[in-house]
């Protein structure tokens, strides 16, 4: 009776091991293809890549939540759970937050504004600034000094500042190319426009004016932006491409600069800008009744944020600056977040 019993318990556990097993092998497959699926999504930028990512994460999750309460029992499954929640919230979150003295240290690119600095899916580290004028002083950023009469001037309604690059006939800026923008631009002439301009002149029937649209003719502004041309690299063609390159205020004038620090803010209501942070390098600085604003702009876009209708950043919206990255990491951070793609500007480069 003991050797019938004995020999059901062996059966019983060699059945239970060939489970496990099995269970293992099926989980190490949906790791390998979890990875696959991320690499082919940074590779290829495909949103059916990344949503299969996300897929694949999931049902791992579930799997290897089901082993684990099988071989481990419900409670202790939780609180190994719990444990590793506690584990991963204190080397991510609070240890970064204490050592960067940032209430947000850690963040992922989700966009390609940044090109060729940073790419789509880096993880960036963000130090807290904890006195603005400071960081301004001490990084050399050009703060300019306005009334709030300035202020309200350039912000009361920002849709005015909304700022396009747009081909024209050569040495005929009225005549613009509103469509087949890349095809033709080679063949045409490119500047900068005020659309808000244009839309004005062309309801009073003035398109012969709509060359005073540049914005370099622009006078309506107490901001006098100018331009320069650089080169745009598109589907394996590179196209000439306007680009702010500085512009004046007060009789100050300031010059875009790649070595100004990174930094990470947060958008408030009104912002075209559908992410609730960017990752975006400092410009210039606003000051207006002891109160910083930063003007921003990625490397990769040819106008200012404040020129694609987002109100001037706030030092209370600002986060930080960035002082580490690493390359890639990010990318699970972003399928988890159904930020799948495809996102538009990553099949192009700005360059100077």
């Amino acid at each position: 009776m003991n050797k019938r019993l004995k020999n059901k318990e062996i059966q019983s556990k060699n059945i239970q091991q060939k489970k496990n097993k099995n269970s293992d092998l099926l989980i190490y497959s949906l790791y390998a293809l979890i990875l696959i699926f991320i690499f082919l999504y940074i590779i290829t930028q495909n949103s059916l890549f990344g949503f299969g990512a996300f897929v694949f994460i999931v049902i791992t999750l579930f799997f290897e939540f089901k082993s684990s309460i099988s071989t481990d029992g419900t409670k202790k499954t939780l609180r190994d759970l719990g444990i590793a929640v506690i584990v991963v919230i204190i080397i991510f979150w609070i240890f970064p937050t204490l050592l960067l003295q940032s209430s947000s240290p850690i963040n992922v690119v989700a966009s390609c504004s940044m090109l060729p600095t940073l790419q789509r899916g880096d993880l960036v580290f963000v130090h807290g600034i904890s006195n603005m004028s400071e960081f301004l002083k001490q990084n050399n950023i050009p703060i300019i000094n306005i009334s709030n009469v300035e202020f309200k001037k350039i912000t009361e309604n920002i849709s005015q500042q909304f700022i396009e690059p747009l081909p024209y006939v050569p040495n005929n800026p009225s005549e613009i190319v509103f469509n087949n923008y890349y095809s033709k631009s080679s063949n045409y002439s490119i500047g900068l426009y005020n659309i808000a301009c244009i839309e004005n002149y062309l309801s009073k029937g003035f398109k012969s004016l709509i060359g005073l649209c540049l914005i370099n003719a622009s006078t309506s502004n107490p901001i006098k932006y100018t331009y320069s041309i650089g080169n745009l690299s598109y589907q394996n063609n590179t196209y000439k491409e306007a680009y702010i390159s500085g512009f004046t205020l007060n009789n100050i004038t300031v010059y875009e600069n790649y070595s100004n620090p990174i930094i990470v803010y947060k958008t408030v209501p009104g912002d075209s800008f559908t992410d609730s942070q960017i990752v975006h390098r400092i410009f210039a600085a606003i000051h207006v009744n002891n109160t910083y604003y930063i003007l921003t702009k990625g490397d990769n876009n040819p106008i200012l944020d404040m020129q694609d209708m987002n109100y001037p950043v706030n030092q209370s919206d600002v986060i930080g600056y960035v002082v580490f990255k690493i390359p890639y990491i990010g990318y699970p951070s972003l399928i988890l977040r159904g930020q799948f793609g495809p996102v538009s500007g990553c099949n192009q480069t700005l360059t100077r």
